[in-house]
């Protein structure tokens, strides 16, 4: 679903752009699913609101397109230790929770070029881009390969080898 929010928007609820899903082939699961899936379906099955995906079983490849803000870090602690899977978030790559739940738990991440249109809950093109850069955060190595041939622009970081302490931050999942 993706929270992306703007001061004039009307809605919290954006769409994947569909030719990034296309490029990922199919998903099992879309545990944070758009309210009527059936208008842009993201996976197999989809969890909707008011169920807690959170609190739902997760089964094979998961589609994340999570809640944006603070709670984007829960979600994405969870698709890491399901493991597998690829997410779509902001590339806030300065934050705790980037370190925590992306640089040392995810196994490859697409940086994209440019910023992304997210589609309204009908499948049209929202007014204007996303707020920030986007990446697709891979979880699980079949994923990473995934990611590294899905021909999507931009750029593919891998086996960054980071070292040190494997959380810096006092919450590894809220921080």
């Amino acid at each position: 679903m993706g929270a992306h929010q703007s001061a004039q928007a009307k809605t919290d609820i954006w769409l994947t752009p569909r030719h990034i899903l296309d490029a990922l082939g199919p998903f099992d699961l879309d545990p944070c699913s758009a309210p009527d899936p059936t208008i842009w379906p993201t996976a197999r099955d989809h969890i909707t609101l008011p169920a807690d995906g959170l609190a739902t079983d997760w089964t094979g490849r998961v589609w994340l397109n999570p809640p944006y803000g603070q709670q984007t870090w829960r979600w994405l602690d969870r698709l890491a230790t399901h493991g597998n899977g690829i997410a779509l978030i902001f590339a806030r790559t300065e934050t705790a929770g980037f370190f925590n739940q992306v640089w040392y738990r995810s196994n490859a991440v697409l940086f994209l070029t440019g910023r992304l249109t997210f589609h309204n809950p009908d499948g049209t093109p929202g007014a204007g881009n996303a707020g920030a850069p986007s990446c697709l955060v891979a979880y699980g190595s079949d994923n990473a390969e995934v990611l590294q041939r899905c021909g999507l622009d931009g750029a593919y970081v891998t086996d960054w080898g980071i070292r040190g302490p494997q959380h810096l931050f006092s919450d590894p999942v809220f921080a």
